[in-house]
């Protein structure tokens, strides 16, 4: 059953391999260029597992020490997990002990993997989730240690590095585009954001944009039903 379930989530899971690995080192590298040992990124990976957050994180061990304002800064730039969360309540019915970490582990390429893909029929979906989970994970922890170790032999100027995050979302963005005929959730996720981003501001407009997205695709769900 494991063995079919890793099988399985492998394939799926190859692409996000090959991002995760070099957005991965990149981060060990940034947080090499700026003093930490490989043990950072690489516990850091392990125990956070949130890539926007863990470059925000660098500046947050560098200044003075403030855990209300960490607080909240966490739970803007990780708001969105909220709604996957929400999203993913029936997904992770039944899946035994596994349901805490697929709780932990839930990061956007996982989300999207275990939120789209349907496991074959004699593949148990709990074991499929997790190792989609995990192998996504892994990917990010080798990385960043990789990528810490070798900032040890390696130099150059990382300034702007941290932008590679934003370029993934992109990149997955696009694809999620060009795979689907209906693009009608992605034109709300759009124009909800740069709404609530000219109304909010940068710094503020994530977790408005969120509520409305919801709200939007919420009352499209009502319309339908009714029909």
């Amino acid at each position: 059953m494991k063995i079919k379930a890793f099988k399985a989530a492998l394939p799926h899971t190859i692409p996000i391999a090959i991002g995760f690995l070099f957005l991965g080192m990149s981060y060990g590298f940034y947080m090499r260029s700026n003093g930490f040992s490989f043990v950072y990124p690489m516990l850091m990976s392990m125990f956070i597992f949130a890539g926007s957050m863990e470059f925000v994180t660098v500046n947050l061990l560098m200044s003075a020490f403030n855990p209300v304002a960490a607080f909240f800064l966490t739970l803007m730039v990780n708001a969105r997990h909220l709604f996957y969360g929400i999203s993913m309540l029936d997904k992770y019915k039944n899946v035994g002990w596994k349901k805490p970490y697929l709780i932990f582990g839930l990061c956007d390429e996982s989300f999207t993997i275990n939120c789209s893909v349907t496991p074959p029929p004699d593949v148990d979906k709990g074991w499929f989730m997790f190792f989609v989970t995990l192998l996504n994970q892994s990917y990010w922890v080798i990385g960043a240690t990789l990528g810490a170790l070798l900032g040890y032999i390696i130099h150059f100027n990382t300034k702007g590095i941290e932008f590679v995050m934003t370029a993934l979302f992109v990149v997955m963005f696009i694809n999620q585009w060009e795979e689907t005929k209906e693009h009608k959730s992605a034109l709300i996720g759009l124009g909800a954001s740069v709404f609530c981003l000219l109304l909010f501001g940068s710094s503020n407009f994530i977790i408005p944009a969120m509520a409305l997205i919801i709200l939007m695709f919420t009352l499209i769900r009502d319309r339908k039903e009714a029909k």
